[in-house]
């Protein structure tokens, strides 16, 4: 019977397996660290920019608020606000002759029922809607709801919102006095 033996002072063992592995870890590892490195870099790269961005912005920032600053002390002078104010008034004209004025009372005329008769009425042009508070006298209960109706049917006049009623206190006036809102659009 022969049995092997090894008399050599090292015996023979094979590291082929643990360096495989580890070589294998340190490419894996390698690659971890360039893409991650690639990554800080793309994202360093990025905050940089978005500070000099930022810091644009901040100063363009800056200097339109001194912009402001001067436009507002140069309106702010007593001779520039006569200016605003005719300016204003003059867009209150033009704006207030863009509505048909004329087609808003026709119409009116052909919503209002029997029975009820405009005591007050004030139109508002408030950006380019037409709202027209209405204060109309009433004969009897009957005739201020045909009134609430015929507004809320009309073409003409919509968001109908009752303000306040209120009976007569003296006598030869209307029984009942209705306050109203509408907005009036031209058909």
């Amino acid at each position: 019977m022969n049995i092997r033996l090894n008399l050599a002072t090292k015996p023979l063992l094979s590291h082929r397996h643990f360096l495989a592995g580890a070589a294998l870890l340190g490419v894996l590892g390698g690659l971890l660290f360039l893409a991650l490195g690639w990554r800080y870099y793309s994202l360093r790269k990025a905050d940089t920019d978005l500070r000099a961005r930022t810091a644009a912005l901040q100063t363009e920032m800056t200097s339109l608020l001194v912009q402001r600053d001067q436009l507002d002390h140069f309106f702010a002078q007593p001779e520039n606000l006569k200016l605003i104010e005719r300016a204003s008034f003059i867009k209150s004209v033009i704006e207030a002759r863009s509505i048909n004025w004329t087609q808003m009372f026709m119409d009116l005329e052909n919503t209002i029922p029997p029975g009820v008769h405009v005591v007050r009425i004030e139109p508002r042009l408030e950006k380019g809607i037409v709202s027209v508070k209405f204060i109309v006298g009433a004969v009897n209960q009957e005739a201020e709801l045909k009134l609430l109706k015929a507004f809320e049917n009309s073409k003409s006049f919509s968001r109908v919102e009752l303000v306040s009623e209120h009976a007569a206190t003296q006598p030869g006036g209307d029984p009942l006095t209705v306050e109203f809102t509408a907005v009036y659009s031209a058909v």
